[in-house]
């Protein structure tokens, strides 16, 4: 799953370097009304970022890995603060949910949890694009996440995990797409999901330590992929 993430920050740096932000001719500002939440939001993730000048002391320098999570990371504040600048007519603002709309129609995406599905809805994901598991893709996997499961507790996951592979098949053949996105956050559930998805469907993955903390911006990368 490392391997996953550090290809995706790769993505992020490449795709920033292709920006055509740099060139975009600055309007004067207008009035508005400050984002306050997203205005903490770039605080608090400058804040994170601290944890790289500390950690790399005394000479403050990042090895490769590294050093494209601390970029990525800054992509991300450079992000949320164009919203802002956008806000104020300083930058035209992108419709960045109907991109990722219109983007995430070559998926079914597949997460592990409701309040993950509340958060690609967000983003702009129609909700009938999206599987919500909540059980893995195996009933072995089970014993992975709780080694001492009992036989007889196995037989309804096995429903379950029937009625979600049903669920993605009829969303393939409803939208006719072929593709699948596993989005879920860096915890034992989701690799054990993303990785048999990864085998069954051949399905694309990312995979987070928060999903909170990206948004549809970062999202609309990873669909472009």
């Amino acid at each position: 799953m490392d391997k996953i993430r550090f290809k995706q920050a790769q993505t992020l740096l490449k795709e920033a370097g292709q920006s055509k932000k740099s060139t975009e001719k600055l309007k004067t500002p207008q009035e508005g009304i400050v984002d306050s939440v997203a205005y903490a939001e770039i605080l608090n993730n400058i804040i994170k970022t601290e944890e790289f000048i500390y950690s790399s002391r005394p000479s403050h320098r990042l090895l490769q890995e590294d050093a494209e999570e601390f970029c990525s990371q800054l992509i991300n504040i450079r992000n949320r603060i164009d919203d802002i600048l956008a806000d104020f007519g300083v930058l035209e603002k992108e419709n960045v949910e109907e991109e990722v709309k219109r983007l995430s129609e070559r998926f079914i995406l597949l997460t592990s949890k409701g309040n993950f599905k509340k958060i690609l809805t967000r983003w702009g994901v129609e909700p009938l694009r999206i599987v919500v598991a909540g059980v893995p893709l195996e009933a072995e996997d089970m014993r992975i996440l709780n080694p001492k499961i009992p036989e007889t507790a196995l037989e309804p996951i096995k429903k379950k995990i029937s009625h979600v592979k049903n669920d993605i098949n009829r969303k393939m053949e409803q939208f006719d797409v072929q593709e699948i996105l596993v989005v879920v956050e860096n915890d034992k559930s989701g690799e054990i999901l993303a990785k048999r998805a990864e085998d069954i469907y051949g399905a694309k993955v990312l995979i987070r330590d928060s999903l909170k903390d990206i948004d549809a911006i970062e999202f609309k990368k990873t669909l472009e992929m």
